[in-house]
């Protein structure tokens, strides 16, 4: 803390992700909670790292050794060992994007660091996503598409007309807030939800039936994954479980490629069997080549359900409102504790 009794912050990320996530408006506001310094480039965190560190290095040595607070995003290099070394004083680091696994390691925590992130802010625009997707898959609209680019449908038989049973993998934040917006709906959506850490009274308050994996995918006309990529979660949609589903069932992903195995949907898609809504994939990017992306019955986007655009300022807002709550000692809405690692995305 400065001699005027405030708080030295830092920001560390890329410098058009700054631009986009803190516009002038949201960097007054930060101004009148702490003491900002000058941005710290993450290319000169990353000098911190090499092993032929020079001035460049020392100026970022400098700027972390005055800083109590760190607020990070995305191009924000991992927090190594190094850095943590040149940031004594660091009390917190907010973190205005979405995960915090690849960016922070455990000494954070064993550090007594206070963590917090935005994924809360960044849950809205992945949840209205997968939401808009569903209602896309209910009408089967992405292989009534491809039956129009081969000739006038017949509308006589309409689409979808029993294809709003779905069901929801993993009751994460997002998970949450997509069968929340289904219920409401008037379109007559059946939720089915599969997370081992619900009950199934907590899942009929959510407004879902509970089920085992299998029987969900049984059930299921559109399935969509909302699981936190873990080592038990890998390939969870493998080839057994894909083969539950009924025929013309969809598949949406919108949480991490490796929950589904990539070459099995292939297959399932190529058939004609299933179809799908994929916003990550395993590898991310898919190769140019790759079947999935030539496939009229599938839809591939490049990871863009989470906030885009104008949507981004919501991760400094966030950000921002977590720090006010920092320095006047507050409960943060954001905190990330060791042990919530092993079942966040």
């Amino acid at each position: 803390m400065d001699v005027s009794g405030r708080t030295n912050a830092v920001i560390c990320m890329a410098p058009d992700c700054a631009a986009a996530v803190l516009p002038p408006d949201l960097r007054e506001r930060l101004a009148q909670a702490v003491d900002p310094a000058p941005d710290l480039s993450p290319a000169l965190l990353t000098a911190l790292t090499s092993q032929h560190a020079g001035h460049e290095a020392r100026g970022a040595a400098s700027v972390l050794a005055q800083a109590e607070l760190l607020i990070t995003g995305w191009g924000c290099p991992p927090l190594t060992e190094q850095v943590l070394a040149a940031a004594p004083g660091l009390r917190a680091v907010i973190h205005a994007a979405g995960s915090v696994k690849g960016h922070l390691p455990p000494a954070v925590w064993e550090r007594g660091i206070t963590v917090s992130s935005a994924a809360e802010a960044n849950a809205g625009p992945v949840a209205d996503f997968t939401c808009a997707t569903i209602a896309l898959a209910a009408k089967q609209a992405v292989p009534a598409a491809a039956r129009y680019a081969a000739g006038w449908p017949d509308f006589t038989a309409r689409e979808g007309a029993d294809s709003r049973t779905v069901g929801i993998i993993g009751a994460s934040r997002i998970g949450r807030r997509v069968i929340a917006t289904l219920t409401a709906s008037e379109a007559g959506y059946t939720v089915l939800l599969s997370d081992p850490y619900v009950t199934a009274e907590q899942a009929a308050t959510l407004g879902a039936e509970l089920l085992p994996l299998d029987e969900l995918c049984r059930r299921s006309s559109i399935v969509s994954v909302h699981a936190p990529e873990l080592p038990e979660t890998r390939n969870l949609l493998d080839a057994r479980r894909l083969a539950l589903l009924p025929d013309g069932a969809t598949v949406i992903n919108t949480a991490r490629g490796t929950l589904i195995d990539t070459d099995a949907l292939t297959r399932a898609c190529a058939t004609g069997r299933l179809n799908a809504f994929l916003d990550v994939t395993h590898p991310e990017p898919l190769p140019p080549d790759h079947p999935l992306l030539g496939l009229r019955n599938v839809l591939v986007t490049p990871h863009i359900a989470g906030a885009q655009g104008s949507e981004v300022r919501r991760l400094g807002a966030y950000a921002i409102a977590e720090t006010e709550r920092f320095v006047r000692g507050e409960p943060l809405h954001g905190l990330v504790t060791a042990t919530d690692l092993s079942r966040i995305a």
